[in-house]
């Protein structure tokens, strides 16, 4: 009988009149002789399986064997011996077949756990027939009423049971080690998607470094032209000495402001640990983020619109954290609003969470300019308003790192809304 596995397993075939007769419809003339056979191997069950077991275990093509105890290496052939002996004493393969069938496919699966090879499968079965059939030889040599046919078709009847249950065994290796290796891919796949993301990142990471080094080589040159500009202007016309200087300064506080953001970003960037985390009130926070904003607000002529909802109260995070998003939020609003109105409010989402949304009705954020918004260095405003375009980097770096989301809407020339969802109580994961 040739395996899809390339294994091939033979045994002493009898007739196909035997053939016939285990299999026909019509029962067989006397079957008194393997009933006694049967109740004779199954007095004998004892010694057959230890001499298969010795003969297995010095069998140099089953090498597994020798790391397993005896209990383990007899496994479920106890079981296939009895449906043997039953399997001769009814004379139906058709019944022993099916009934042989859940013993087949465990002893496939202990034998794949216990890392047998297919060949080592095989093999172990094939020493299993042979002791079967020297014991039935054994029997018919002892008993004269045993005929030449019935120790034939005995033969058969324990060749095929035995085929089932390696047919059985070596389907069930089969399952388990397609499942293994569907088990084996699904890693792969996932650690290359993984690997993927990870040179994303790394790429994006590069582009970012590109991107900061290009960005403040630039400011820098500008800095220096304009400032080589002011001291040229005050050695050359002393009358334009008080300009000169203003435009100095100008520049002492742009390149400062560049500066604090970078250390700010490169802080954020360089440890997303939680930090300090407290529990606190956020009524209390809240009022300090009004107090805060408000003067800048009032300065502009613009209207505040607050609101806070009753049902907030403690929060467990960072603090400090939370009030740089919102402050970052409040500032933006602030300076690019001319007229209208700003807003902050704090409202309860679900049982977990809480949201944050800063409102104005400043300039907006124009449709091509949306995708880049949270990207380093990035100023939808253009050079009209004075920032570094990292405030809504670094604010989504805060966010993310409180395990929170942040997300805007908006329309040029209406205003924008951001709003920051984060949870009430923050998980300390280390």
């Amino acid at each position: 009988m040739h395996f899809e596995v390339g294994i091939f397993y033979s045994t002493k075939r009898a007739s196909p009149a035997a053939y016939a007769l285990v299999h026909s419809d019509d029962p067989v003339t006397d079957i008194r002789p393997f009933r006694l056979l049967a109740n004779h191997l199954r007095r004998e069950k004892e010694n057959v399986v230890a001499r298969w077991m010795k003969i297995v275990s010095g069998d140099t093509d089953v090498e597994k064997s020798d790391t397993l105890s005896r209990m383990q290496l007899a496994d479920h052939l106890p079981a296939v011996f009895e449906e043997i002996c039953a399997a001769l004493e009814h004379q139906d393969l058709d019944v022993a077949q099916v009934a042989v069938e859940g013993d087949a496919r465990e002893h496939g699966q202990w034998r794949w756990r216990q890392g047998y090879r297919l060949d080592e499968l095989v093999r172990e079965l094939d020493l299993f027939r042979q002791v079967l059939t020297d014991a039935v030889e054994a029997y018919a040599a002892t008993d004269d009423q045993f005929k030449v046919s019935d120790q034939g078709r005995a033969r058969y009847v324990v060749d095929e049971v035995i085929s089932y249950v390696t047919l059985g065994s070596i389907r069930e290796v089969l399952r388990e080690r397609d499942n293994k290796i569907d088990e084996y891919t699904g890693q792969l796949e996932r650690a290359n998607d993984e690997l993927r993301r990870s040179k994303r990142r790394i790429d994006k990471l590069y582009e970012m470094r590109l991107q900061v080094t290009r960005r403040v080589t630039h400011d820098l040159r500008n800095f220096l032209n304009i400032f080589s500009n002011a001291l040229q202007l005050a050695e050359k016309v002393p009358s334009k000495m008080l300009t000169a200087l203003a435009l100095a300064n100008r520049q002492v506080s742009d390149m400062k402001l560049l500066t604090d953001e970078m250390v700010d970003y490169a802080g954020v960037l360089s440890s997303r640990d939680l930090g300090t985390l407290e529990t606190f009130e956020l009524r209390e926070l809240y009022n300090d983020l009004v107090a805060a904003i408000q003067p800048a607000v009032e300065e502009k002529g613009l209207k505040f619109n607050t609101a806070f909802e009753p049902l907030l109260s403690v929060t467990t995070s960072n603090r400090l954290k939370i009030k740089q998003i919102a402050l970052n939020l409040l500032g933006n609003a602030a300076k690019y609003t001319a007229t209208g109105e700003v807003g902050l409010f704090m409202t309860i989402v679900g049982k977990h969470h809480f949201r944050i949304r800063v409102t104005d009705t400043g300039i907006g954020i124009a449709e091509e300019d949306k995708d880049r918004v949270f990207e380093e260095f990035e100023r939808a405003a253009g050079d009209d308003f004075p920032g570094t375009g990292l405030g809504l980097a670094i604010v989504r770096e805060l966010v993310e790192s409180l395990g929170g989301e942040i997300g805007f809407r908006s329309q040029e020339g209406s205003g924008c809304v951001f709003e920051v969802m984060l949870p009430l109580v923050v998980e300390n994961e280390s």
